[in-house]
């Protein structure tokens, strides 16, 4: 037996940065969607726990309990023996949640795999705060440490330009540049047609860019490279970086785009996608 399951990139189209625990997490208000765009992962029944890695983004990306994937299996109690492959082609450490789609991803395979209902909300969390929200798979608004996921209105179809030139952005660096994590969250999500999703969205933030622009500031070339071009209704950073976004009403215009800032930037990764609906 044997199970493949794609992985999407998660993009945060806005972050609200709204407070911190005496533990020190940050509380998050965002709206996550999914993009077509992703790795895959397949999982085969085995006498013992294995990954291997494959795919044009393979380098440097452990197969050991260093991985999200590794972790994932662990959760289980008892993990069984299964042969895990990661084709990876999304960028490492992007603000796109790679590693931790490709948990969700392998949660769901193994699942499925050894006849077993998904880990809990608390174990899922053990993994990483992005698992819960990977593991819904469909756009919905994510708040707290990413313990609460709640459903959003049907978004109007919408396709997506990522792009990422490949800075290193250290998460913890951000978050520790903040200027406060005492923010307003996100108004109510409301909107019925792509004109209202688009004013929706233009008045949220992600509280992230500030500080990531002022470690990276090649993630503000990124951004006007997408902001520059035809059909682009909003460009903005993902999570906490380095990946950004350009969002277009139209699949053409966000072919041409992806098509266009890969001829421009041959060094960035560039991929466009639909938004997705449903997992």
């Amino acid at each position: 037996m044997s199970h493949r399951r794609f992985a999407p990139a998660k993009v945060n189209l806005a972050l609200h940065v709204t407070g911190r625990r005496a533990d020190g997490y940050h509380l998050l208000d965002s709206l996550v969607v999914f993009a077509g765009a992703g790795d895959w992962i397949s999982v085969a029944a085995d006498g013992a726990l294995t990954l291997d890695v494959t795919g044009p983004r393979s380098e440097g990306v452990p197969t050991d309990d260093r991985n999200l994937i590794w972790k994932a299996a662990q959760a289980f109690d008892p993990p069984l023996g299964a042969r895990i492959i990661l084709d990876k082609h999304l960028p490492h450490a992007g603000g796109i949640g790679g590693g931790s789609a490709d948990a969700a991803a392998a949660l769901h395979g193994l699942a499925a795999l050894w006849d077993r209902p998904l880990p809990g909300l608390a174990a899922q969390l053990a993994i990483g705060a992005d698992i819960p929200v990977c593991v819904h798979g469909a756009p919905c608004r994510m708040r707290g440490i990413g313990d609460v996921i709640e459903p959003v209105p049907p978004l109007p179809p919408l396709w997506i330009v990522l792009a990422n030139a490949g800075v290193a952005v250290p998460t913890g660096a951000v978050f520790s540049r903040l200027a406060t994590a005492e923010n307003p969250p996100l108004s109510d999500p409301d909107w019925s047609d792509l004109p209202g999703f688009v004013r929706w969205l233009c008045i949220a933030r992600n509280d992230l860019w500030p500080p990531a622009r002022d470690l990276v500031p090649e993630i503000g070339t990124v951004l006007d490279h997408l902001e520059a071009r035809p059909g682009c209704l909003l460009a903005r950073m993902s999570g906490s970086g380095g990946t950004c976004f350009g969002l277009f009403g139209a699949e053409d215009a966000a072919t041409d785009a992806a098509r266009a800032l890969g001829r421009d930037q041959p060094d960035w990764w560039v991929a466009s996608a639909p938004v997705l609906a449903a997992p």
